[in-house]
């Protein structure tokens, strides 16, 4: 994004104040007697590296880093997507994930599988006997190298391109799916850095075609049972929100097989939150994020690296094993704070290297009452019993989202998450059929997974601010709340 011309938010500059050459000395002079009485204050040395650089005090970190669009490009918010009667859809990775979806698709009228592509041809076969034994053509499978998909995405009988491969392979799957006039849905994250995202707003744009983050966290029951209560106003107004993915992964990191083999790549290469849409994307449709608010800044940390360097002492016995070569620089716990327009905030964590039982946190504090997760439970004002928490299980009857009442029990027999993943897919295709807006876009895709990318540049930098890009570029000023009405 460097290259790009920047403006600063409201027009104003990053130091509004002429320097002269007497305060320049003065602010050189300053800086020198802070670092000098830093330097004093560390003892033994229990502080090394170099000093982070402090941006806080500043506008530096204000900078708007929205491009202007190019004339050809006109805004995807609102966009139906046409009516098809059946839905014609290719898969993009058929490992584990892949084939897990292919299940759910494969339970849902009005669904055919026409194409599959894996660099293993062994994950292609399976899927594809997956889809025959439903009674399906055999799909044309795509499994001649990394870069197959390239040819898939040309063929005419494809109307939605589902990526389901390691992260770094997401963007441009969806990207040559939107550029051969496919729509395009990509499992989390979208993108790995924020030229990816650009990317993949200017393309949908451009091309006409949807591009989906497949977030299945937000079709949870209790997440939409609670979108529910903050539309009708229960917790009053929404002031902060706790989104995460907490999960031990330690085992499957190191597995010799399937994730093992690219998933523990990032943690000797970056520091920051990796993983942030499963308890973002929730939070965000809580708040009404690209509905009335979007994320400004955040501020990032991370612990020390520990998990995973003491999981491979206790675990990987064999001093000549390829594992004991890595060296993990990510730490172990990421914390951000996000800021939203409107001033709201929003903690957001990941680990993935440590014992915990698993939590998303997903929380939110309102004015009239607050929702903690794992349990599902809240407090709302005036609750008979005083300040209490009661189970949201007492809310679920009055509360519960149309999509759960009336396919709920088929999804928990899929057994997909709880069943949020068949409701996702079942939605997804809702859509499609019925030619109606779809849930989210290309800009949630890119907001909910740009944390990531702006984590590892505040972690790098001391903690430093980092602005958000406005990915609608204005509309989500206008843009109407998220009803958890259907149809």
């Amino acid at each position: 994004m460097e290259e790009r011309e920047s403006r600063i938010v409201d027009g104003a500059s990053a130091d509004p104040s002429p320097v002269t050459e007497t305060d320049a000395v003065t602010r050189r002079e300053l800086l020198s007697r802070l670092a000098g009485v830093a330097g004093a204050a560390v003892v033994g040395g229990a502080i090394t590296g170099t000093p982070a650089r402090l941006l806080a005090s500043t506008n530096e970190w204000r900078v708007d880093l929205t491009p202007p669009p190019s004339p050809d490009q006109t805004r995807m918010i609102g966009v139906p997507f046409q009516r098809h009667e059946t839905v014609r859809i290719a898969i993009v990775g058929t490992g584990l994930r892949g084939r897990s979806v292919l299940g759910e698709l494969l339970a849902i009228e009005g669904v055919r599988i026409t194409a599959l592509a894996d660099i293993a041809p062994e994950a292609a076969a399976r899927a594809s006997a997956m889809v025959t034994a439903k009674g399906q053509p055999a799909p044309a499978l795509f499994t001649k190298g990394e870069h197959d998909f390239e040819n898939l995405v040309k063929r005419d009988d494809i109307d939605f391109v589902y990526t389901a491969t390691p992260w770094h392979w997401h963007t441009p799957v969806a990207l040559a799916a939107m550029n051969a006039g496919k729509h395009a849905a990509t499992e989390v994250p979208s993108g790995l850095t924020i030229k990816d995202l650009w990317s993949l707003v200017d393309t949908s744009e451009k091309t006409r075609r949807h591009c989906l983050l497949m977030e299945n966290c937000c079709y949870g029951e209790s997440e939409l049972t609670v979108l529910r209560m903050v539309r009708d106003g229960l917790f009053g107004e929404v002031l902060h929100g706790d989104a995460a993915y907490l999960h031990d992964l330690r085992s499957i990191l190191n597995e010799d097989k399937s994730e093992g083999l690219w998933r523990r790549k990032p943690h000797t290469e970056r520091n920051g939150n990796f993983y942030t849409t499963h308890g973002l994307g929730p939070v965000a449709q809580y708040m009404g994020v690209h509905r009335g608010d979007r994320f400004d800044y955040m501020v990032s940390m991370s612990t020390p690296e520990r998990g995973l360097s003491l999981y491979r002492e206790d675990t990987v016995k064999d001093r000549g094993n390829a594992k004991w070569k890595e060296k993990y620089i990510a730490g172990d716990l990421n914390s951000s704070l996000i800021k939203t327009v409107k001033g709201r905030t929003i903690l957001l964590q990941h680990d993935v290297v440590n014992p915990r039982p698993y939590s998303r946190l997903n929380g939110l504090q309102g004015t009239k009452g607050i929702f903690n997760d794992y349990p599902p439970r809240l407090y709302v004002e005036g609750t008979k019993g005083g300040e209490t928490w009661s189970p949201l299980a007492n809310y679920q009857k009055e509360y519960a989202h149309p999509l759960w009442v009336n396919v709920g029990e088929l999804a928990k027999k899929m057994g997909g998450h709880g069943g949020m993943d068949f409701i996702m897919c079942y939605r997804l295709i809702q859509c499609m059929r019925e030619g109606l807006v779809p849930d989210f876009d290309v800009y949630d895709a890119a907001a909910w997974s740009a944390p990531g990318p702006l984590s590892e540049k505040s972690v790098a930098n001391g903690s430093a601010p980092q602005k958000f890009p406005d990915f609608t570029r204005g509309t989500w000023e206008s843009r109407p709340p998220l009803s958890y009405k259907i149809g």
